[in-house]
């Protein structure tokens, strides 16, 4: 590729949720963005994560310098392990980012070889042609950055993730200051993340959620029981401080609670109150009216803390009637049902549950509305604008956002779908060919357990029609069967209402060995097809199903 040309390869995230990650090539030198993973959805049976496909930068794996990271949630750091996995590149990001990166890469025994480096805010990092600044921004996690790259064509704007909070807890504001300044100067590109564009107005300050929370600390009588996001350092700030206040201990539980609340306490990043904090297995010794429990599990995953109390099943916790359950986060789409049912079995434990919308608020978005968005298309005033982060009625509606700036320098908006290039050269930008893109799906969250398509067709099809064993037993000396096959299903038909059907497909697959030649009865391979055809057209015709079909042959 000529050295004059700039290439931007979303590998995930445009046009969905999650897997955030995306290639920036100049010439032979190519930088990635972010490496993210997103949750299956229900038709991905048995699957644990999903990250993008790699194979554009394994294709291109000596041109790879170095993993750029703009905050640790896991749909942009969820896939580093994956990544890292298939190729040893260097990997910038925040501290308390890295330190999130560093927990993954340990669970896959990645980390002795890793390459981190630690940057901060206003630094500027050289990685080939691109210089790179970290600017700070507003986002429901810390240390979250935007990043300025300076490239031979100009200056790419990617945002990350972010909302211009005004008051954020930590009084470490949006630096508005220097994407401002970029602007004046002159921005090619801005990436910015269009997860809320639909949402008019401004998002709220983090700080909304005080007086909720404040009033809940008042009026609880019993235990109260908050769950959040583990990366929302600032809601376990205010928890804290207000905990203090009300003098009532705090307990944190669920593996990634307590986690990512001792990085963030090591790094300064989170204060805890002098004796506040109590242990797992004193909360139910204390009196219910001086405790506090934080736990994980908002989204009602099956093992998380939350979910296990709920059900009371939890070693350290019991919820009980008059305890007051608070959920701190937002129903992420496509959780309902699992978030509903564990709703369900704390209601039935007599818990006064508080959840939803409400005012005022219980939590805040972490993501800019739309007001936002303008206020940083205002001040970067980009020469060409790509929507990122989000599906595609999103990515539509935040590049219409940008159309007033057509006459204050915008030339061009880019919609584009994970796969999809964006080419940029001296004579301006224009959609390019596509690249092989798609997605890793993981299960149990171990680098071997990569599951294919076929696997997944597999699951799915057991589960709608169930699978049925013809097992028979074929003399190895005379190649005929000793007797009548036998033929074991599940998940297909009832043992009552299908007897008489088994009875003929038994007959079926005799049927098939006595009309196969001697030679085809002593190739089991062949055997095993005939039978699976046979059997399948006859179990079709009369069910209308289609099982999956596994022929067992014995050799006695």
């Amino acid at each position: 590729m000529p050295d004059s040309k700039l290439l931007l390869i979303p590998l995930g995230g445009l046009g969905e949720f999650g897997m955030n990650c995306m290639a920036l090539r100049y010439g032979d030198d190519i930088i990635v963005i972010d490496a993210g993973m997103m949750f299956p959805e229900a038709e991905l049976l048995g699957v644990d994560i999903v990250t993008p496909d790699f194979t554009y930068l394994e294709q291109n794996r000596e041109h790879v310098r170095a993993l750029v990271l703009t905050h640790g949630h896991e749909d942009h750091i969820g896939g580093v392990p994956f990544l890292l996995s298939q190729m040893n590149l260097p990997v910038y990001g925040t501290p308390f980012t890295l330190a999130l990166v560093e927990r993954r890469l340990e669970e896959h025994d990645l980390l002795k070889t890793a390459q981190l480096h630690q940057v901060k805010p206003l630094e500027r990092v050289s990685i080939g042609p691109f210089s790179i600044e970290f600017v700070h921004v507003t986002h429901s996690i810390v240390s979250a950055v935007a990043l300025a790259i300076t490239t031979p064509l100009g200056v790419i704007i990617h945002t990350g993730d972010f909302k211009v909070d005004p008051t954020p807890t930590d009084n470490e504001l949006f630096d508005l200051h220097t994407l401002a300044a970029y602007g004046k100067r002159g921005v090619l590109l801005l990436l910015s993340d269009s997860t809320n564009v639909d949402r008019p107005g401004y998002t709220e300050s983090e700080r909304a959620v005080r007086p909720r929370l404040e009033d809940l600390f008042a009026r609880s009588e019993r235990r109260l029981v908050i769950s959040c996001f583990s990366s929302s350092i600032h809601r376990l700030q205010q928890i804290l401080d207000l905990a203090a206040e009300y003098g009532r201990k705090v307990a944190f539980l669920g593996r990634s609670m307590l986690s990512t609340t001792e990085i963030s306490h090591d790094l300064g990043l989170l204060s805890i109150p002098d004796n506040i904090l109590l242990r797992p297995q004193d909360i139910m010794s204390m009196a219910p009216s001086k405790t506090c429990v934080v736990m994980s599990g908002t989204q009602g995953e099956p093992m998380s803390a939350l979910s296990r109390a709920a059900v009371d099943n939890h070693k350290n916790v019991s919820i009980e009637a008059g305890d007051t359950v608070v959920l701190s986060s937002r129903i992420i789409p496509g959780n309902e049902k699992p978030i509903y049912r564990m709703i369900n079995h704390l209601a039935k434990r007599g818990a006064d549950i508080v959840y939803g919308h409400m005012n005022p608020p219980i939590h805040v978005s972490g993501h800019a509305s739309s007001e936002e968005l303008k206020l940083v298309l205002n001040l970067v005033r980009p020469r060409y604008f790509m929507p990122i982060h989000g599906e595609y009625r999103q990515l539509a509606r935040h590049a219409a956002l940008a159309q007033h700036l057509r006459h204050q320098g915008l030339e061009d908006t880019f919609v584009l779908e994970t796969g999809e290039t964006l080419e940029i050269d001296r004579q301006g930008a224009r959609r390019a060919g596509r690249v092989t893109v798609g997605r890793v799906c993981i299960d149990s969250g171990s680098l071997d357990d990569i599951v294919e398509d076929i696997v997944i067709r597999d699951r799915r099809h057991l589960s709608e029609d169930g699978f049925v064993l013809p097992i028979i037993a074929i003399n190895k000396h005379t190649g005929k069967s000793e007797n009548l096959p036998e033929i074991v299903s599940r998940g297909f038909v009832s043992l009552e209402e299908g007897a008489d059907l088994m009875k003929e497909a038994r007959m079926v697959v005799a049927k098939t060995l006595e009309t196969s030649t001697h030679e085809e009865r002593t190739d089991w391979g062949v055997m095993q097809e005939k039978i699976r055809a046979d059997l399948k057209r006859f179990l079709t015709k009369q069910t209308s199903r289609r099982p999956l079909i596994m022929p067992v042959i014995l050799e006695v």
